[in-house]
């Protein structure tokens, strides 16, 4: 059985960059901050020096919103080292410099809305085995064709994935051009555009300000691949006036996830949340950088606990015990 000890800050920063990256000496490795995740940033610059790197560390001003685009200078520098890592306050996952970051060579990690409790409780799962499950689940998807989901809660939705790409999330990024999120452990896919439809019922935790869902759920009414009703208590009212604040794509139906991670707990924090290994999440918004078509400054996760899964009618899942 998996224990729950922490490595320090200063020992998580390590495994992220030695196990998790790769980091050799003289390599080029940038990390990427703001102003309230300073503490982890320097950290982690400071490993990477002690590893003999070249380490550099930019700090940007926090963006709005998960999915927006950073300065385009930082841009610019994320292409032109081998490593770069990420933890800030909003995400740089789902943005076209993160991607373009990848598609000239560099490898790394970003680690949205990380804090040093969940750096040092989460990164010292073992990722051999988070990555074994993770490549599974994307084999299962990327095979599959169409897709149901479940829940206690309410959720019964169905959704097309043929012709689509899974990703894993292993928290093994050592060759370039590899990326993912730290800590890691999903397997995710873009749902082809307007064919999702049914209910999804968020009961686990909501990005975008709605914290940890109790009593209050979320439930989203989907059809042809949009969530045209939401309606909920607090957190439903705040996660439509995003929506409505970034326009109408927003409310596409971008991304279906399945976490891996057993050492990941629901805290309220997406980046964790999304990687629990007994739940499934959906994204609203831009899919545009993992196989989808739509690109909008936002992204944003919902959390669906004990969930059943069905992949061409073969169930996977089952109330988020893992069948595979």
């Amino acid at each position: 059985m998996e224990t729950t000890q922490k490595v320090d800050l200063a020992g998580s920063a390590l495994i992220a960059l030695t196990q998790c990256l790769g980091v050799k000496a003289g390599e080029k490795v940038l990390i990427i901050t703001d102003e309230f995740r300073r503490k982890i940033g320097y950290t982690l610059w400071e490993k990477a020096k002690e590893l003999g790197a070249e380490a550099m560390i930019m700090e940007i001003i926090p963006r709005k919103n998960h999915g927006e685009e950073p300065p385009e200078a930082v841009a610019e520098a994320m292409k032109r080292v081998d490593v770069f890592i990420c933890p800030t306050t909003k995400s740089l996952t789902h943005t076209t410099a993160r991607e373009n970051a990848n598609k000239a060579g560099a490898r790394g990690a970003t680690l949205p809305s990380v804090t040093e409790d969940m750096m040092m409780r989460t990164l010292s799962v073992d990722y051999n085995k988070v990555a074994e499950s993770s490549l599974k689940f994307t084999k299962l998807l990327n095979e599959g064709k169409k897709v149901r989901v479940t829940t206690p809660a309410g959720t019964d939705i169905t959704f097309s994935i043929e012709g689509r790409d899974g990703d894993p999330d292993t928290g093994l990024y050592l060759k370039p051009g590899e990326f993912g999120n730290l800590p890691a452990g999903e397997a995710y896919i873009a749902p082809v555009e307007e064919t999702a439809n049914g209910v999804i019922v968020v009961d686990g935790a909501m990005s975008g300000g709605g914290g940890i869902i109790e009593k209050e759920h979320i439930r989203m009414k989907v059809e042809k691949g949009y969530a045209v009703k939401i309606e909920g208590g607090k957190a439903a009212l705040t996660l439509n006036e995003t929506l409505d604040s970034v326009g109408p794509l927003a409310r596409n139906i971008a991304e279906f996830g399945i976490g891996t991670n057993f050492k990941a707990i629901i805290t309220g924090n997406i980046l964790e949340d999304e990687k629990v290994s007994d739940t499934v999440h959906f994204a609203l918004g831009n899919n545009a950088h993992f196989g989808g078509k739509v690109d909008v400054p936002l992204h944003l996760d919902g959390i669906l606990l004990k969930p059943t899964v069905e992949i061409d009618g073969n169930v996977i899942i089952k109330d988020g015990k893992h069948l595979i």
